[in-house]
C-alpha cells in the first residue's frame, strides 16, 4: 500500500493518506510533551513502545468486542487505520484521585473512586482543552446524544476490560484518556491511542508510576517505565 501525503501532524503522531481512500498510515513520533506542550523533549524508542502497545491493546479490545479504527500494525513506528472523523470530545475514565481532578477540585490524591469517573474535555489546545457537560456537547454540535451515549459505554467497557487485563500484570490502570472517530458509514469508533501517553499505570505493589507522569514529574527513566508496559503485556524481554 503506498503511502501518500502528510495529511495531520500532532505533538505525538503524523497521520498520511494511502492509496486507498478509506485507511491511512499513522507514524508514531518519539516526542515527548506535556502541560499541553508546555513541556517538550525527545525520546528516542518512545514512539517504538507506543506503536507495540496501543495495536497490543486495540486488538485485545477487539478481541472482547470493542471496535475501533486500528487495522494492522506494519512495523515498529506505524500502523493502519480506518478513516475516521475524530469527535471533538477527549473522554476521561478515572478510577483512582491523581492529578488535575485533585488540582480542579481539592480532593486527596490517591482515593479509590467507588465507581469510575467519566469527564468529557473539548479538544483544543488553544484552550487547554477544558471540561465540559454532556449539554455543551449537544448545545454546540460537537456530538449527538446517541454518540454520547454510545462513547459513554464503550469508556466504561474498556475501563472494566483493561483494569481487569492490568491488575493481572500488577499493574493498576489509575485513569486513561479516549478519543473516537465516526467512520464513513456513521459508526463511532474508538481511535487515537492507548499508551502511557495517554493511560497512567502505577505498579501495584510499589505504586511506582509506570507512564508520563513520569516525564511530567521530572521522576526519571521515562523510557524505563514504556519498556515495563510492554514488557508485562507481551511477556517479552528487552
Amino acid at each position: 500500500m503506498e503511502t501518500g501525503k502528510l495529511l495531520y501532524e500532532g505533538k505525538a503522531k503524523k497521520m498520511y493518506e494511502t492509496s486507498d481512500p478509506d485507511i491511512l498510515l499513522i507514524e508514531y513520533k518519539n516526542s515527548l510533551t506535556a502541560f499541553n506542550a508546555q513541556k517538550k523533549a525527545e525520546m528516542e524508542g518512545k514512539g517504538r513502545y507506543n506503536t507495540l502497545i496501543s495495536a497490543w491493546l486495540f486488538s485485545y479490545l477487539a478481541e472482547k468486542g470493542i471496535p475501533s479504527h486500528f487495522l494492522k500494525r506494519l512495523d515498529d513506528t506505524h500502523q493502519l487505520v480506518k478513516k475516521v472523523q475524530i469527535l471533538p470530545i477527549e473522554v476521561v475514565v478515572r478510577n483512582i484521585t491523581t492529578g488535575t481532578l485533585c488540582r480542579r477540585l481539592g480532593v486527596t490524591e490517591g482515593m479509590k473512586l467507588p465507581r469510575p469517573l467519566v469527564e468529557f474535555y473539548l479538544k483544543d489546545d488553544a484552550l487547554g482543552d477544558p471540561l465540559i457537560t454532556e449539554d455543551h456537547a449537544l448545545l454546540f454540535g460537537w456530538a449527538k446524544q446517541d454518540e454520547i451515549d454510545s462513547i459513554k459505554r464503550t469508556s466504561l467497557a474498556v475501563n472494566e476490560i483493561l483494569q481487569d487485563l492490568f491488575l493481572s500484570k500488577g499493574i493498576v490502570l489509575v485513569d486513561f484518556k479516549l478519543e473516537f472517530g465516526r467512520d464513513s458509514s456513521g459508526n463511532v469508533l474508538l481511535a487515537d491511542e492507548i499508551s502511557p501517553d495517554t493511560c497512567r499505570f502505577w505498579d501495584s505493589q510499589t505504586g511506582k508510576s509506570l507512564d508520563k507522569d513520569r516525564f511530567r514529574k521530572d521522576l526519571g527513566d521515562v523510557l524505563g517505565a514504556y519498556r515495563e508496559i510492554w514488557k508485562r503485556l507481551s511477556g517479552k524481554e528487552e
